[in-house]
Formats: structure tokens, C-alpha cells, sequence
């Protein structure tokens, strides 16, 4: 049988990177992965101009 192949070590490396550990990963629902990993809509990273900005804005002094 072939078919769609979860992949399981993306995931949990992802997970991991989220400061979830092994036993709670194991723990999670499928919705509870997707709530954890999905971004919110209209959120974008901020870009390299933006950063600047705020650095100079709010420098670490």
C-alpha cells in the first residue's frame, strides 16, 4: 500500500525547536500539532529594513 508519508522526523525537530519535549510531542492531537505549527493569517516575519528600524529605535544600551 502506498500513500501519504507523515514525516515524523520534520516534526518532531520542529517540536523540539518549540521547546516541546519528547513525551508531550507523543501526548499532542493532530489539532493540537496544527494549532502549535500553523501561523497566524496575515503574519508575515518582519523584514531586514524593519529590524534596523527598531534597533534604532530601541537600541540595546
Amino acid at each position: 500500500m502506498t500513500g501519504v508519508r507523515t514525516p515524523w522526523s520534520e516534526m518532531a525537530r520542529t517540536a523540539a525547536l518549540s521547546g516541546v519535549g519528547p513525551e508531550a510531542f507523543w501526548r499532542l492531537s493532530l489539532r493540537e500539532w496544527r494549532m502549535l505549527t500553523e501561523r497566524p493569517a496575515g503574519a508575515a516575519p518582519i523584514g531586514r529594513s524593519e529590524l534596523r528600524q527598531m534597533a534604532e529605535a530601541w537600541p540595546d544600551d
